[in-house]
């Protein structure tokens, strides 16, 4: 970032703060709890990775003792609330150029505290250069990693835990990348390391690579050759030069060699057919800008060539390119990238990585961290404190653009349970849960923004409301505020940020910006209330539904389900009117229902199935708190269960919005199978999430998965194809979405699907 203007001596920490425009603190987070530390020192930047401990709070909910008192009759809420401090742990990552590596170190020794080390793992050609003033200043020994056992244990990691991390480049589309989903299985696959040489190694498993072949022609001969070339010294103003030239200037093009003759052989004229080839000949001066441009171009290709031709000998189809000399830059990018598609003719793909530049820092930190076995858990990007995929591309972001100076900021979190892939998918490798692509959408992006930019106010006004003993709740939701509001701007200039932009992604980078000012639970007061009132309501929903004929009933559960999923906080439309009218309650939702035949329905189809035998075992993955689950849910659980069906209830492990919790669940079905004996004789719902989750569907044989929800039943899974059948319902409580789905505000979707013999 641009040097300040201020002068004057002062500590260590005040000379790197008038380096860059970011506060320390902001780029070195929660040093004081750093336990491990890795260094990746490369010609020109520096990567390091530290481990924290994190302290935040987290919202309880705990069951009062009601024995000795009738609960039915009390004004007393379902549950308390508490809010008490957990400890989780957090990667980070940071990269920085060299020239700041040791105003960076003493930063780092004045806020050194609590760590539990005394050794740093350092990887790269730097770790031998810079090791003395490692140790001088760190008190710490620097045990040194081989660099390509780095690259190779970082790139799986990354592979593993980042959705949506590797991305192909799309010349002249808007955004320029395209993100691929996470495989499965990640191996085998090809590296392409592009340092000051090529390194190419093929990867097939988490301990097994070879080193298969490389070439001295790489990022160094394009800065070497570009210095003798240009007289320019920076690698970053060499790609700057490259991005303005004509490289048809300088080199020989297959018409220029052929003429008119060129399409006899099947060829275009504008390959190239000698790089630098009219510079023997022509008597005049070349730019600078168009020899950068045909020096990239004749390195670039040569490289994917060669890439190609390694990959179609092993047999792979898949192939990564990282290292210094990509850098995020368009023209390398767009250059191998035609490369690899002309010579493997469109069967071995070209690779790009959001965080190609971490690898090796990631690496000796996994090396460093052996006896803590990391990769037994599941990791998830920390929004609220990444920097997110930038554009070089100077027409793209030019607000952006500049890279020299920067701190470029990763942090991942230490998921609760180590996330799987539900046995009940068709195929997990296909499995894409966003329905809409807000990366290529441009119309859905802009409405999407500007919805969670207009519910913001809503959302600061919860997150204290939440809290209302705290005296800097308001401070804190301030912070919220302006931060999320700062990563929805950067989501408009950069869609690509954080790799494909959904609404699922919306929600979660603002959760993370709300845990991370400590608003663990904004909705929690409101959840509170709404379970105490639906609880009260639930044995008079019970009693007339069970007066109803078999048929009538049917019907009557699922326009109780819809209904129940009206009570959405997240939906405008559903928040103002619960805002405005505090009576509007579960017969008034069913009256704001569309009329059969609905928007998707396949209400005649399940009604014909319930006429079958009944389901072995129900997967039912719910919704919204208070009205939703207890009057919308837990009514069809329970004719479920008079049918024979066993059934797992599956709800979120923490809090988004009003979604109903795991905890509160266990709460919620307690408090009713105390109230319905078949509930109770039924075993009550068996709730349960993650890992935990995968091994109880495939023990109990679920053959019956219900999504409930906008969320979870269109903006995702809509599409998603299941080895069982499956029901997906929602009301539709947004009139934009409502419109492009052909309906109207409260449209209804009842999708019942049968997988194919």
């Amino acid at each position: 970032m641009a040097e300040r203007g201020a002068s004057g001596s002062g500590s260590s920490g005040d000379s790197l703060d008038k380096s860059i425009t970011l506060p320390p603190d902001e780029i070195f987070r929660n040093l004081e709890n750093a336990k491990r530390f890795a260094i990746d020192i490369g010609g020109s930047l520096t990567k390091l990775a530290y481990y924290s401990t994190v302290q935040h709070k987290v919202a309880r909910v705990r069951s009062f003792d009601y024995s000795g008192k009738d609960a039915e009759q009390d004004h007393e809420p379902p549950y308390e609330i508490s809010v008490q401090e957990e400890v989780t742990a957090r990667l980070h990552f940071v990269k920085f150029e060299n020239t700041y590596i040791e105003a960076c170190l003493d930063f780092i020794k004045d806020h050194l505290v609590n760590t539990e080390t005394k050794v740093i793992q350092a990887t790269g050609g730097g770790a031998y250069k810079f090791k003395d003033l490692i140790e001088e200043k760190l008190r710490l020994r620097v045990d040194k990693e081989d660099v390509m056992t780095c690259l190779i244990k970082g790139c799986n990691f990354v592979l593993k835990n980042i959705p949506h991390e590797a991305f192909v480049y799309q010349k002249d589309s808007d955004p320029e990348f395209k993100f691929q989903t996470n495989h499965p299985n990640i191996f085998p696959y090809l590296l392409v390391n592009i340092g000051s040489g090529v390194s190419i190694v093929k990867v097939e498993t988490e301990d097994r690579f070879e080193w298969i072949g490389g070439s001295s022609i790489g990022g160094g001969t394009f800065w070497g050759l570009g210095a003798l070339l240009t007289k320019t010294k920076k690698f970053d103003e060499l790609l700057h030069l490259a991005s303005k030239g004509q490289h048809a200037n300088v080199d020989m093009l297959v018409q220029d060699v052929y003429g008119g003759a060129h399409q006899t052989l099947g060829l275009s004229g504008n390959l190239i057919a000698s790089s630098f080839g009219k510079s023997a000949t022509a008597d005049r001066e070349f730019s600078k800008e168009d020899m950068a441009k045909s020096l990239l171009h004749m390195i670039s290709n040569d490289i994917g060539q060669l890439a190609c031709l390694y990959a179609k000998l092993h047999c792979l189809d898949r192939v990564y390119f990282g290292g210094f000399f990509i850098r995020g830059h368009p023209v390398t990018m767009r250059t191998i990238t035609y490369s690899i598609n002309f010579f493997s003719k469109g069967e071995v793909q070209a690779l790009f990585l959001r965080h190609e530049g971490y690898l090796g820092a990631i690496g000796a930190f996994l090396k460093g961290a052996e006896q803590d076995n990391p990769n037994q858990y599941s990791w998830g990007e920390n929004y609220a404190g990444s920097s997110g995929l930038m554009s070089s591309s100077p027409e793209l972001c030019p607000t952006q653009r500049a890279r020299s100076g920067t701190f470029d900021l990763l942090e991942m979190d230490r998921l609760e349970r180590p996330l799987v892939n539900l046995p009940l998918l068709l195929d997990p490798s296909s499995y894409v849960p966003d329905t809409v692509d807000l990366t290529d959408d441009a119309l859905a992006r802009k409405y999407w923004l500007t919805c969670f930019e207009e519910a913001l106010d809503g959302v600061v006004k919860r997150a204290v409301a939440s809290q209302p003993g705290s005296v800097d709740a308001a401070e804190r939701a301030e912070k919220f505020r302006q931060k999320y509001w700062s990563k929805l701007q950067t989501l408009r200039h950069q869609p690509f940020a954080y790799g494909t932009l959904t609404v699922r992604s919306l929600l979660d980078t603002r959760e993370h910006c709300l845990n991370e000012f400590n608003f663990p639970d904004p909705y929690s007061k409101v959840k509170q209330k709404e379970n105490g009132v639906a609880l009260k309501c639930f044995p008079r929903v019970i009693r007339c539904l069970d007066a109803l004929g078999w048929e009538e009933r049917q019907l009557a559960l699922v326009k109780g389900l819809l209904a129940g999923n009206v009570f959405d906080w997240g939906a405008k439309a559903v928040s103002d009117v619960l805002e405005s009218d505090p009576q509007f309650g579960f017969e008034e939702a069913k009256m704001k229902l569309q009329e059969r035949p609905w928007l998707v329905d396949s209400y005649s189809k399940w009604l014909q199935r319930l006429k079958g035998p009944p389901h072995k075992c129900a997967l039912i993955f719910a919704d919204n708190s208070g009205i939703d689950v207890i009057l919308g849910v837990f009514p069809f659980v329970r004719e479920l269960l008079s049918r024979g069906t066993e059934v797992i209830l599956a709800c979120n492990s923490g809090p988004a919005l009003n979604d109903v919790t795991y905890c509160e669940s266990l709460i919620v079905a307690e408090r009713i199978a105390a109230m319905d004996p078949v509930v109770q004789h039924g075993g009550s719902p068996l709730g349960t999430s993650s890992r935990g989750l995968a091994v109880l569907v495939r023990e109990r044989g679920a053959d019956l998965v219900v999504i409930e929800g906008m969320g979870r039943a269109v903006h995702t899974n809509y599409y998603a194809a299941l080895r069982c059948e499956s029901l997906k319902l929602a009301v539709i409580k947004n009139s934009w979405l409502a419109e492009r789905l052909g309906g109207r505000l409260f449209s209804v979707i009842f999708k019942y699907e049968v997988p194919a013999e």
